[in-house]
């Protein structure tokens, strides 16, 4: 890939993997509406690696606390608030996994980056984000996280292997219904993309190790280092923005490409 088409993967992926209007959606769009080259595997992780790092350094104090309690954790111990949040976290990711999984030994992963697809859930999920958005509660805080909660946006989370889902999205619909407020609900859903992100960037590697090589290590290293800046951006933009606007931009934006997409693909 030229050096533009890194950069242009990199920008989307980084802006997109956060705010709720689906990564994936919008990289699958790239070579369907511009005839531009997939970026492939490779690329797909080292994005994915970027992202990663922006959000756990964004929240290292909760991803600091999580880590410590992880220990604990696995030693049968929850005693502690970081070995609560583990679990949490262990909690939300595990459906979504198996949920992965089910869908690639299927074989039925790339049936799904259709233009119809992601116009529809680009629509759908855009209006259930705005309704849980304007009649969910307020009365709970990130901190009230919840063994319960966290397995329903477990599950929620699922849906986002639908290309224009949104993995951001569907959990802050949950949230929202679920009673957290704005703020609340966008950091539980970013913390929760760490393990889910971590275990798409492993799965995914398995395919890209064989037929790794200097130039496809380079061009990885340079998307990291775009999607890092533009995820760190775009999220820190979000959370401020979040204390005085609510989600609405965010569903305008999906409904608008939804209808464009379905002209598209229907035409």
């Amino acid at each position: 890939m030229t050096l533009l088409q890194l950069l242009i993967v990199a920008i989307i992926q980084g802006i997109t993997e956060f705010l709720p209007v689906s990564s994936s959606g919008h990289l699958a769009l790239l070579p369907a509406l511009t005839d531009s080259p997939d970026q492939g595997l490779a690329i797909d992780v080292a994005v994915h690696v970027g992202t990663l790092l922006a959000v756990v350094l964004y929240f290292w104090p909760d991803v600091r606390i999580a880590i410590g309690g992880t220990g604990r954790l696995l030693r049968g111990r929850v005693d502690t608030q970081g070995a609560f949040l583990a679990l949490c976290l262990g909690i939300a990711t595990v459906p979504v996994i198996i949920a992965g999984l089910a869908i690639r030994l299927a074989g039925i992963d790339e049936m799904m980056r259709s233009v119809a697809v992601i116009g529809w859930a680009m629509l759908i999920f855009g209006l259930v984000l705005y309704w849980a958005d304007q009649t969910g509660g307020t009365r709970k805080t990130s901190a009230q996280w919840s063994i319960k909660d966290a397995a329903l946006m477990g599950l929620a989370q699922m849906l986002a292997l639908i290309p224009g889902t949104s993995r951001s999205g569907i959990t802050i619909t949950a949230a929202r219904r679920l009673g957290y407020g704005r703020e609340g609900a966008a950091k539980l859903a970013m913390l929760m993309s760490i393990p889910t992100i971590l275990a798409s960037g492993v799965l995914l590697s398995f395919d890209v190790i064989a037929g790794a090589d200097w130039a496809l290590a380079r061009d990885g290293a340079i998307a990291a280092a775009f999607a890092f800046l533009a995820a760190l951006g775009a999220l820190t933009l979000m959370m401020r923005l979040l204390t005085s606007v609510s989600f609405t931009p965010y569903v305008i934006y999906r409904v608008v490409l939804g209808i464009i997409l379905l002209i598209i693909a229907y035409s």
